[in-house]
């Protein structure tokens, strides 16, 4: 199997650049960036290509522009599943809410072929296909444009929109939707659901606007009470239009000790 430093140097051949050639482009992107650590040494370069020395982040680019080869790609190539990202995320459980902030690539799409053996319309069994896909992606939440959304992860402390959302639930967040609506549902479960950032950290909930207060609103089942924020401290990530959480019994709370928001974060 062909190493990364390999590639390298077959890339740097087939240009039929020498290493002076390189060491010199170096200098030139090194001076462009203003940092002398994007600079590759002709003693550096022969050790990445022959000795499999890795190199730093800042060389990885040097080469790639150099070479003309993706950066990611170059990435891949030094065992950095970028595309895996996400869902390893995912596996690293933390108590806060908060938003995941990956993009592009680090998002996985759904396996080729796999949008053709089930109907998205319908309820399905996923088990045998999920063995096949592996602890892999949410994209296919996503609908067919990613630009416009973000992923949110509800803290497993957070049982602020239980049953809704469970703790340990991701959310798809659509960007695009950021204005609180007042009315156009005719249940709790078609009522819009927001992910809010605020200075003492994201939230997510039910919104209400009165007068110079954003009201989050619980639901009901939670046993908490709402949170009032001043929406000049507030920012509306988004609407919520998708979710995927799991179906635990075994992990609700016990009583009323789960962690909880404070009444007012600006108090």
């Amino acid at each position: 199997m062909e190493r990364p430093g390999e590639k390298l140097k077959r890339l740097r051949e087939r240009l039929k650049l020498t290493y002076r050639d390189v060491e010199k482009a170096s200098q030139a992107i090194a001076a462009l960036r203003g940092n002398d650590e994007f600079a590759i040494a002709l003693s550096r370069l022969a050790d990445i290509e022959n000795k499999q020395t890795v190199p730093t982040i800042y060389r990885i680019y040097t080469l790639s522009a150099i070479y003309r080869v993706d950066y990611q790609e170059v990435l891949r190539w030094y065992g950095i599943p970028l595309d895996l990202l996400a869902g390893d995320a995912l596996h690293i459980g933390l108590e806060e809410t908060h938003a995941v902030q990956f993009h592009g690539e680090a998002v996985v799409a759904l396996p080729q072929g796999l949008e053709n053996q089930i109907d998205l319309n319908q309820t399905t069994f996923l088990g045998y296909l999920l063995r096949r896909w592996g602890r892999q992606g949410l994209s296919f939440l996503s609908g067919s444009d990613l630009r416009q959304y973000r992923y949110g992860f509800i803290g497993l402390g957070d049982w602020f929109m239980y049953p809704i959302l469970r703790p340990g639930a991701v959310v798809l967040i659509d960007q695009t939707r950021r204005k609180i609506a007042t009315a156009g549902w005719a249940s709790q479960a078609d009522r819009p659901i927001y992910f809010i950032e605020h200075r003492s950290g994201y939230f997510c909930g039910w919104c209400a606007l009165s007068k110079d207060q954003l009201i989050l609103l619980p639901h009901t089942d939670s046993q908490l009470a709402p949170v009032v924020f001043d929406p000049e401290d507030t920012d509306i990530v988004g609407q919520v239009t998708g979710v995927a959480m799991i179906l635990d019994p075994r992990k609700r709370r016990h009583g009323r000790a789960a962690t909880t928001p404070a009444t007012s974060p600006d108090q």
